[in-house]
């Protein structure tokens, strides 16, 4: 069975938006360390809608060479969306038809390697709940973003959650892997 794994920048806050506007000077060589590792046991990502508008406007065209742009932009894209209809035009991107969760098991059963869920704090809050995602990694910056950003577990019910691994960068990133207790 295939793993599903969800990364987000976090601030000490708890805040998990818009993290280019918080992240100041904190990201270092290790978190790039981290993402190249995560980026080298995916093939597979799912995004919602508004994460999925904004990268399809970017990563196509972007003018740079990057590795994370050689893989989202070759990677199966799988869009969850309640509003997007017909055929999606960045490359290998498709809309979920049916229910997520249904949707992100079979998924799993699949073969393949790591399926990454990306750019949407509602999709990583509602499959990490339901118990599919297996690694929830939080990079938790060391600054306070303030009051104006979403939280990524707003209006959630009390989950347990278990540590899986935890680590300290250079420049002082938390980086704490979690699963939800059984």
């Amino acid at each position: 069975m295939r793993k599903v794994t969800a990364g987000l920048f976090h601030s000490l806050d708890g805040a998990v938006e818009a993290p280019d506007q918080w992240q100041f000077d904190s990201f270092d060589d290790e978190l790039g360390a981290l993402l190249g590792k995560t980026l080298a046991t995916t093939d597979t990502v799912v995004l919602g809608r508004v994460g999925y508008e904004e990268w399809a406007g970017f990563w196509p065209g972007a003018e740079f060479d990057d590795d994370f742009k050689t893989f989202i932009n070759a990677a199966p894209k799988h869009v969850a969306s309640r509003t997007l209809i017909g055929t999606l035009a960045w490359n290998n991107a498709r809309l979920i038809d049916g229910d997520l969760l249904d949707f992100v098991r079979a998924l799993k059963a699949q073969d393949g390697r790591d399926i990454a869920v990306m750019a949407s704090i509602s999709l990583v809050r509602q499959l990490f709940l339901a118990g599919l995602i297996d690694e929830l990694t939080l990079i938790t910056h060391p600054v306070v973003a303030g009051g104006k950003y979403h939280r990524l577990f707003d209006g959630a019910g009390t989950a347990q959650l278990e540590l899986i691994r935890n680590e300290v960068t250079s420049k002082g990133n938390v980086v704490s892997t979690y699963r939800l207790k059984p």
